[in-house]
């Protein structure tokens, strides 16, 4: 099953060239689901040849403006192109005001349902649950409050092996898929795993945006398969990151490293960089399994086995 994230902004605060704000589009199983909504998002969206109306569930990590300023324009889209399927919206208490005084004040009435799902930075609330994914919270540390994700692929079924399939009655299969042993009509117990094959290791994605280095975070990303974690500074620049309350390339190495993470994605890049490659140097020399987000560019979130 597909399980992939494409960053569609990777920039900071400031505009830069090449660089757009703060958006993700998660994509597990073509279920869609964006993560922040920076100014410009759904052009960003058409670029990549994305339908927007298919996206299911929105997460806003806080009400900075390059997190969040796309969000209206997404939703009056998704409203004229005559959208009927419902919108899941999970974010700050305060979100919920600012999306109803936009729509009040422009007389819209949207053709959908929006479902405004409060989101507390607590690390380890269940944000939701579907039947692609779970997702849970990461209190991040920011000037404002802050919300991160792991979300997580449900366990997929047991295959059934092929060279098996004739000792298995049709309305036996969904059970054998689940775990149970098949009992044959003489009494006798065919184990399961001599049935099935091990299903595929659920895998795990985890979103840290704007946050300094919060090493408490360790435990609740521990074993993810692919983090992305801000890398707004160098470590040249560590304390205006301890300033603005974001991190530096090497501090978000650190928490790949004490995670021990399967990948680890950079991103929200200081305009400051012309190249981001600085910031990736830097954070190689800690943790070698990094890479650098770019717009548009898709990353898969591949299963990272133990000991691997």
């Amino acid at each position: 099953m597909r399980f992939d994230v494409t960053t569609l902004g990777t920039g900071a605060a400031l505009p830069a060239r090449g660089r757009y704000p703060t958006a993700q589009l998660l994509n597990v199983g073509e279920e869609l689901y964006l993560i922040d909504c920076g100014e410009g998002t759904q052009e960003r969206l058409r670029q990549a040849g994305v339908n927007f109306n298919r996206i299911r569930r929105i997460f806003i990590s806080h009400l900075h403006g390059d997190h969040y300023l796309g969000l209206m324009g997404l939703l009056s889209s998704m409203h004229l192109q005559g959208r009927t399927r419902e919108v899941h919206l999970h974010g700050p208490a305060d979100l919920r005001e600012v999306v109803h005084l936009q729509l009040r004040v422009s007389q819209t009435y949207l053709r959908f349902a929006l479902h405004f799902e409060a989101v507390e930075p607590r690390s380890g609330d269940l944000v939701w649950r579907d039947d692609r994914t779970t997702a849970h919270a990461l209190a991040l540390r920011h000037r404002i409050p802050c919300t991160g994700l792991v979300v997580r692929e449900h366990e997929q079924p047991r295959p059934l092996r092929k060279d098996k399939l004739a000792l298995v009655p049709p309305y036996r299969r969904s059970a054998l898929k689940a775990g149970e042993d098949l009992v044959l009509e003489d009494g006798t117990v065919v184990p399961n795993a001599e049935l099935t094959h091990e299903p595929p290791r659920p895998r795990s994605y985890a979103y840290c945006s704007d946050t300094a280095h919060a090493p408490e975070l360790v435990p609740f990303l521990q074993g993810v398969d692919l983090l992305y974690h801000e890398a707004t500074f160098t470590e040249q620049l560590r304390a205006r990151a301890k300033e603005t309350m974001h991190s530096t390339a090497r501090e978000a190495a650190v928490m790949a490293r004490e995670a021990a993470v399967g990948t680890l994605l950079l991103g929200h890049f200081s305009s400051r960089y012309k190249s981001a490659d600085v910031l990736l140097r830097e954070a190689v020399e800690v943790f070698p399994r990094t890479l650098l987000s770019s717009e548009g560019a898709t990353f898969p979130v591949l299963a990272r086995y133990p000991g691997a």
